[in-house]
């Protein structure tokens, strides 16, 4: 019903810059909230950065201070502005959008998961 479109991966090297963007389409209703997460080879998908409807933002430690979340409302995109990426920032990044989606006789929640996007920094 919700459906997820990633971009903005690449290779950058250290010190760089990327912003990664994700779009929400469907039967949406409300989203309440909208963040990214990554998953680095061999290890546990951590979360990155989260919005909430409410204004509520949440960063890792380890990315505090150098990304920033950002969301447009209009047309339910987020953003993910990261500046002085390291080599520790490699990692598959992966959008998630969780919401209601319109639907007979209540709306329904969803929790989407976008393809991922991959994001490489060189030493």
């Amino acid at each position: 019903q919700v459906q997820l479109v990633e971009s903005g991966g690449g290779l950058v090297q250290s010190g760089g810059s990327l912003t990664l963007s994700c779009s929400a389409s469907g039967n949406i209703f409300s989203i309440n909230a909208m963040g990214w997460y990554r998953q680095a080879p061999g290890k546990q998908r951590e979360m990155v950065a989260r919005v909430t409807s409410g204004g509520e933002y949440n960063y890792a430690n380890s990315v505090k201070g150098r990304f920033t979340i950002a969301r447009e409302n209009v047309d339910n995109t987020v953003y993910l502005q990261m500046s002085n990426l390291k080599p520790e920032d490699t990692a598959v990044y992966v959008c998630n959008v969780l919401g209601y989606y319109s639907s007979s006789p209540v709306p329904r929640v969803f929790d989407s998961w976008g393809q991922g996007t991959q994001v490489t920094v060189s030493s």
